[in-house]
């Protein structure tokens, strides 16, 4: 009769025990859901917004400015014809030795002299031998041969190659250098380009007016949808400065033994335009 009582108080006992613990796990479930709940509310909060989790804004500045060329760049270049390598050479270097000279009492320092060019290549004939003749006084028979594009190569000599670039930091000057660079003997000129010594320096500038112009963009588009701006998130550039180039194509030289070159040209510098672009992002609220 004892051990009957006991079990029945044993099965009440752990019949409690499961109840407590059903409860207790019924109650974690429902805080769990209830987090869940929580959290996909505040997720809704930020639905259409940026990976930051914070509503932004995104404007594009421009600054441009003009300056007057302070530095003008150009190719001069002797080609040079030989029957050998070494009289094409001789020559070549005779010339492109006097353009270097006059450069230099031109006011041309040697640092702005570069030689950024030089090839030595065969010249080829291609010729056809015609029927044989006689020659009228000794009646001997003789092969006359002249031009023929599909007949057979024959080396006929060298040309040689060599091309200086020439910076020029008086643009009063530069007329007047090309005038006499071609008397010394260029056959070749051209690239004349104006640029600015310092571009950065004008790059920063640009850029300064191109924040300030996206600035006051991000300001009046603040205004316009009733928002506040907070701080700005990320910013990105692009600047430039384009070289406004005249090709003086092809200076023809006179001829170097009578050491005369043409007229003087007139050149027109002109004004470069330096453009600078940022894009500016702002957190508002």
């Amino acid at each position: 009769m004892e051990n009957q009582s006991n079990n029945v108080c044993g099965i009440s006992n752990c019949q409690g025990l499961c109840r407590i613990v059903g409860g207790v796990l019924a109650i974690a479930l429902i805080v769990y859901v209830a987090a869940l709940a929580a959290n996909a509310i505040k997720s809704n909060k930020y639905i259409g917004r940026g990976d930051t989790g914070q509503a932004s804004v995104s404007v594009s500045g421009v600054g441009e400015i003009y300056r007057n060329p302070d530095l003008a760049v150009m190719n001069f270049s002797v080609v040079s014809e030989g029957k050998t390598v070494a009289e094409a050479m001789a020559d070549n270097t005779e010339k492109m030795n006097r353009i270097a000279d006059v450069t230099k009492s031109l006011g041309v320092e040697e640092k702005d002299l570069q030689t950024t060019n030089f090839n030595i290549n065969p010249r080829y004939d291609y010729v056809k031998a015609a029927s044989p003749t006689l020659s009228p006084s000794s009646e001997i028979a003789i092969d006359e041969e002249y031009y023929y594009p599909s007949g057979k190569r024959t080396l006929s000599g060298y040309d040689v190659t060599q091309t200086l670039t020439v910076k020029m930091r008086n643009m009063d000057n530069i007329g007047t250098i090309i005038e006499e660079v071609v008397a010394a003997g260029a056959n070749q000129a051209g690239s004349l380009q104006f640029t600015l010594d310092d571009v950065e320096a004008a790059q920063d500038e640009a850029r300064k007016l191109a924040i300030d112009d996206a600035k006051e963009k991000a300001e009046i588009l603040a205004k316009q949808l009733g928002v506040k701006l907070i701080r700005i998130t990320s910013y990105g550039d692009s600047g430039y400065a384009p070289v406004y180039r005249l090709d003086y194509a092809k200076a023809e030289s006179m001829d170097s033994a009578t050491g005369m070159g043409g007229a003087a040209p007139d050149i027109q510098t002109g004004e470069n335009k330096i453009t600078a672009n940022v894009s500016l992002v702002y957190e508002i609220e």
